[in-house]
């Protein structure tokens, strides 16, 4: 695959005076453009089949299939390739036909040089911005909850060093972690401080699709590959084209699948469904899995050449139980950036950060912003988000215990407070067991419990 994505227009060229499309396909070369030619609309075709171009510049009068049918084949086949007509036979009725049949320019014979390159360089422009304004569309469509990561622990550090490094190579790279640990965010994060940014982040979940659907949609298919193929498909590796794709959960896709998405990472190049031309591709791939890989390969369940070629660089994301001090600036975060706070200023007591720092958090971030967001909904509207906002059983777990109170000097009050609070999750809210647990009177055990009300009568504990 080559190393660097290209910022010239790739161009195919076609003309039947050889030695017209010679000097002029030269002149081109010598302005900066990367020329293909084509005597005819079969080899332009053939051309157009194996490789994304930004642009066709295309003769009127051609042998064979006619120039003005050719337009409509380029634009039918490749609707991204922005058509360029040139020719010395114009009319009128022939500029109408090709510009509604796709064409993007209409120029005739004898024009100069300057004009030419002008309307090549115009006609890349716009497709370059038509494929900027569809990624973004999808980056809205996708409505992504964070921009970066949030943090400043040793091991979030430790991760966001290595991607600084990677995103500066176009290497394979390999981001492991449990479910919820931001591995998508890292593959963002690494594309977007590449060279690349410029270009399409394309994410595919493999564990979403079937193989057959999966295949397809990674490499497209032709018309008439298979039942319900009525037209041609792009795949992703094609949308992705100088940009990076994500295959996310690789570990999921079967051994088939593997050697066709090892080819690719080879010699940047695939089939489509149905298809039997290659495919050339410019295409960066980051990978992610929370599988042990390695114990696939050696139960023969991944293939170990793709091991070996997706595992150029590799880390692995850390589980927010290891970034506990973390915990309160993403717990910020999340109520700052989530819709149900409504722009008011939201802060969270020390007893529930307390809280959610002991909790284990099997579901990493994901799992955290669902409870703050369920916290957000459930709080009374003061801005305050309390213990009792938090799920019951994240409260159970999640209780400091009384050496942990301790370490940090509190108050009598807090430590009673937080222990009738547990007893009051572990016993279902049941205050006459909570009361008998105490060795207190229900009377008792009341008074306590307004005690520890604010003005409103809702607990502050």
């Amino acid at each position: 695959m080559r190393s660097n994505p290209g910022a010239r227009a790739q161009v195919v060229f076609v003309d039947d005076d050889d030695p017209f499309r010679e000097a002029l396909s030269e002149a081109l070369r010598q302005s900066g453009f990367d020329i293909v030619t084509a005597r005819n609309a079969e080899e332009a075709l053939g051309q157009v089949e194996g490789r994304a171009f930004d642009v066709a510049l295309v003769d009127l009068k051609l042998p064979g299939l006619s120039g003005e049918e050719l337009v409509h084949e380029i634009h039918q086949r490749s609707p991204a390739t922005e058509i360029i007509v040139l020719t010395g036979h114009a009319t009128v009725e022939n500029a109408v036909r090709t510009l509604k049949e796709g064409a993007y320019d209409f120029l005739t014979k004898p024009c100069s040089l300057e004009e030419l390159e002008t309307a090549i360089r115009r006609a890349h422009e716009k497709r370059a911005l038509v494929r900027e304004n569809r990624f973004l569309q999808r980056e809205l469509d996708r409505h992504l909850r964070f921009r970066e990561f949030v943090g400043k622990s040793p091991p979030l550090r430790a991760v966001l060093e290595i991607i600084s490094k990677v995103s500066q190579t176009d290497s394979t790279v390999l981001i492991q972690g449990e479910s919820g640990v931001g591995k998508e965010l890292a593959a963002r994060a690494i594309h977007s401080r590449s060279p690349r940014r410029a270009q399409p982040f394309i994410v595919v979940d493999c564990t979403s699709l079937q193989e057959s659907l999966l295949q397809s949609e990674l490499f497209g298919h032709e018309r008439g590959a298979f039942t319900g193929a009525v037209a041609r498909k792009h795949g992703l590796f094609e949308v992705a084209d100088g940009g990076t794709i994500f295959l996310d959960e690789i570990g999921e896709i079967s051994i088939s699948l593997q050697s066709r998405i090892l080819r690719v990472l080879d010699n940047g190049s695939f089939r489509r469904v149905g298809g039997v031309r290659d495919v050339q591709v410019n295409v960066r791939v980051v990978c992610a899995t929370n599988r042990n890989l390695d114990q696939m390969v050696k139960e023969g369940r991944f293939r170990p050449d793709l091991y070996y070629r997706i595992n150029v660089v590799s880390f692995t994301l850390p589980p927010l139980r290891e970034r506990q001090e973390d915990i309160p600036l993403l717990a910020r975060f999340c109520a700052d950036h989530s819709p149900v706070a409504r722009r008011r200023p939201v802060r969270f007591s020390p007893e529930a950060l307390s809280v959610l720092q002991a909790y284990s958090w099997p579901g990493n971030v994901r799992e955290l912003h669902n409870v703050i967001e369920r916290a957000l909904i459930l709080s009374a509207g003061d801005g305050v988000v309390g213990v009792d906002d938090l799920p019951g059983s994240l409260r159970q777990e999640g209780s400091p215990t009384i050496r942990e109170l301790t370490a940090r000097r509190p108050s009598l009050a807090e430590l009673e407070s937080t222990y009738i609070q547990r007893l009051l999750g572990e016993l279902g809210g049941h205050r006459a067991r909570v009361a008998e647990v105490l060795g207190i009177s229900d009377r008792t055990l009341y008074r306590k419990l307004k005690q520890l009300s604010g003005p409103t009568g809702r607990r502050t504990v």
